[in-house]
């Protein structure tokens, strides 16, 4: 066929024009399930992650850390899975779900599915994964977003493909909690649950080829304070848009780096394609730079949910040996220290400008339970004087330190986690501005293991630390709130509730996450928040803003707030052949 030279010009303008669509889209991130610019990306290739702590272990179901949560992404599966992005349940190892009264719900699981080691799903890993989540011998820190007024869940499979969850009561949040709940498979695991040894089976001792699940990857090698390599899992059942087999890339590592500083020039110089965690302050204008140079994608995605908070060791045993020291579990005390604190200033230097301060344990950045009119602790040093006198702490040799009745200077120590720039930089200023209302503070930096370690045994006065969220909804984090919590900071796994406060916590979140009228729950857990704002259990003063870095060869990324930022959605993502 002829062209006139009108007729040429008109086509060679369409194809620029389509040519400059087509990039537009290539730029323009991917859905979750779809792959864009396939001329840019290809099938396999391996992406290098870099985490900053060694796994506590290999078994979701017995640990809370960040790294066992995020291989616990990498490898197994949920029931069902939470958008982060979206924030909505999205069905996964269930395909649908149905209830007629919130209470009883009937999942219709998907059929064809294996293990990694090619053995069949089925319902009876269902029911065995909530036994193991009961046990008394497990312990497991997620039993209790699992239970309603402290009773847990029936579980009933109906045939290999159905399963029934009947709550004890009402269930405002639906199946939201499932989402932090991996299926395992039983014909591993079984054995070692009625042995009563299912709490150290997937320890950091067993060997990869034992463990078995439903995840993207699977974990082929440990190198302990190194690296964790993954492969794809044959056995996967995610596929593409276009029906193409998940995950897309054939290798994940997981290269263990504490030290932030190492972490950030692996990835400016190539060597890493992504941290599982949040860039530091101090990194992003130079991130900036080489995002301009097209070295490193940069996503800022504003203020985060996760916030680091101070308490205090509020266990009856702390100072039961030393009645004296009595003045460090009072509500005054925690109050003056909430004064003592400058936020704005906490934010400019320890956050270099890139956080928002804040009041309590819910950030801004979650807009629906987030509450403005909370009772506020700000910057006074005068009403902090006030305070700590009220409980007898006075200077009384003028030596700008205050002392209890008996001449003793009120002393505390902080634990910090070492390595962790932010948390280091935070207890530091901590540790000034106390004195500047007369407290001593002895700050100690521990790894994160050993931290871990003092806050669970109670071996420690104050602590300056943090906790990832699990979902927005507060009924997904009741080990935080609740008294019996593993996570109850302060004065965990409680067998009673040790204050009237707590208590009044208690019944509010139980009532909270039974009733199924959002503007009731919303109401009852702002409630909970002025209990909260009102005894000051753990003093909040800033949340970050959150940016992640990747190199240019990730395609697919769509970074969320809640951890694991990027790889959430392993097995959608790629590596580009070539950079834009």
């Amino acid at each position: 066929m002829r062209f006139s030279t009108r007729r040429f010009l008109i086509f060679a303008i369409l194809l620029a024009a389509l040519a400059t669509i087509a990039i537009l889209v290539w730029r323009r991130p991917p859905s979750t399930n779809s792959q864009s610019a396939k001329e840019l990306t290809a099938r396999g290739g391996h992406l290098l992650a870099t985490v900053r702590s060694e796994p506590r272990s290999f078994n979701r179901l017995v640990v809370r850390d960040r790294t066992s949560h995020l291989l616990s992404v990498l490898t197994q599966a949920r029931l069902v899975r939470l958008n982060p992005i979206t924030s909505d349940p999205e069905p996964w190892l269930a395909e649908r779900w149905e209830s007629t009264d919130g209470r009883r719900f009937l999942l219709h699981l998907r059929r064809g599915i294996a293990f990694s080691d090619g053995a069949p799903f089925t319902s009876a890993d269902v029911v065995f994964t909530f036994q193991a989540l009961y046990d008394e011998s497990v312990g497991s820190p997620l039993a209790e977003a699992f239970k309603s007024d402290g009773r847990p869940i029936g579980v009933r499979a109906i045939d290999e493909h159905t399963v029934e969850l009947t709550w004890p009561g009402p269930q405002g949040s639906g199946l939201r909690a499932l989402d932090s709940l991996p299926i395992l498979p039983r014909h591993r695991l079984e054995s070692s649950l009625r042995a009563g040894t299912f709490r150290d089976s997937w320890n950091l001792t067993t060997a990869p080829s034992e463990i078995a699940g439903l995840g993207p990857f699977v974990l082929t090698r440990y190198d302990p304070g190194a690296r964790l390599e993954l492969e794809r899992n044959p056995h996967y059942w995610r596929r593409t848009a276009d029906d193409q087999p998940q995950p897309l890339v054939d290798r994940v590592t997981l290269q263990i780096v504490p030290d932030q500083n190492t972490e950030i020039l692996q990835l400016e110089s190539g060597e890493s394609d992504l941290t599982s965690g949040e860039v530091r302050p101090d990194d992003v204008p130079s991130l900036k730079k080489r995002a301009a140079e097209g070295r490193v994608q940069l996503h800022e995605l504003g203020v985060g949910l996760n916030a680091d908070f101070f308490w205090i060791n509020l266990s009856p045993e702390r100072v039961k040996n030393d009645p004296r020291r009595a003045w460090l579990q009072r509500r005054e005390l925690r109050q003056a220290i909430s004064h003592a604190v400058d936020r704005q200033q906490f934010v400019d230097t320890v956050f270099l400008g890139a956080a928002t301060p804040i009041h309590g344990p819910v950030t801004p950045a979650n807009r629906y339970w987030y509450v403005l009119d909370l009772p506020r602790y700000d910057y006074d040093l005068t009403k902090a004087a006030a305070l700590l006198a009220s409980i007898g702490l006075t200077d009384r040799n003028g030596d700008g330190l205050v002392e209890d009745a008996s001449g003793t200077p009120a002393r505390l120590s902080l634990f910090t986690q070492k390595g962790h720039a932010v948390r280091e930089r935070a207890a530091a200023v901590l540790k000034e501005d106390l004195r500047g209302i007369g407290l001593t503070v002895d700050l100690s930096t521990f790894d994160q293991p050993t931290l871990i370690g003092r806050l669970t045994g109670g071996d420690y006065d104050a602590i300056y630390f943090g906790a990832d969220l699990s979902d927005t909804d507060p009924a997904a984090n009741l080990d935080y709130w609740l008294s019996s919590g593993a996570f109850h900071a302060w004065h965990p796994s409680q067998s009673s509730s040790s204050t009237e406060w707590e208590r009044e916590i208690d019944d509010l979140m139980h009532k909270q996450v039974t009733s199924t009228d959002p503007a009731e729950r919303k109401r009852l857990f702002g409630d909970v928040q002025r209990i909260f704002a009102r005894e000051l259990p753990a003093v909040y003063f800033a949340a970050p803003h959150v940016t992640i870095a990747t190199s240019p060869r990730v395609a697919g990324a769509q970074p969320a707030l809640l951890a694991p930022h990027v790889l959430w959605n392993a097995d959608s993502l790629a590596v580009r052949t070539a950079t834009p």
